[in-house]
């Protein structure tokens, strides 16, 4: 196989994988690899889809029916005043050691991807996100009341 004839079949691979995702509908990585498998590409497996999900961003979110599907974010961004993003977010609570927050089912992934994208300049050392709830750790520089701040003006929680 020549080397052009498999980077095209990789770039196809790519483009029907991302129109796959963005249909919002496969809720395990088995199912995007049979999908895949429909389209042509026998070779698939499992590890092969986890790389592909984890090079592209995609997370697994709460759909408009509550499944969990995999999906592509919207907005990796800040969120802003007119952002869905900040809806997400229902409770921010911290101690000594750690920020939690707590956000509607299935939005914890997405939010602690965005927390992560800000990173260390931030303050921010690292996220855990399970369903709803995210544990933030803030980096030795930053002190947890201030990390707390700011992840409360970031959405908007101050009253």
């Amino acid at each position: 196989m020549s080397v052009i004839f498999a980077k095209k079949k990789e770039a196809n691979l790519i483009k029907i994988f991302k129109n796959l995702i963005k249909k919002e509908k496969f809720s395990t990585q088995i199912e995007i690899v049979r999908a895949l498998q429909e389209k042509g590409f026998q070779n698939i497996n499992q590890s092969k889809v986890s790389r592909m999900l984890t090079r592209f961003g995609a997370v697994r979110v709460r759909n408009t029916k509550m499944e969990m599907v995999y999906c592509f974010p919207l907005e990796l961004g800040v969120p802003n005043t007119t952002s869905p993003l900040k809806n997400l977010v229902l409770d921010i609570d911290y101690n000594d050691i750690l920020i939690i927050i707590h956000t509607s089912p299935g939005a914890a992934q997405l939010i602690a991807r965005l927390l992560d994208s800000l990173g260390k300049p931030e303050g921010i050392l690292g996220t855990i996100a399970g369903d709803d709830t995210i544990f933030v750790v803030p980096t030795r520089l930053f002190k947890t009341i201030h990390l707390y701040d700011f992840i409360q003006n970031l959405f908007e929680q101050k009253l």
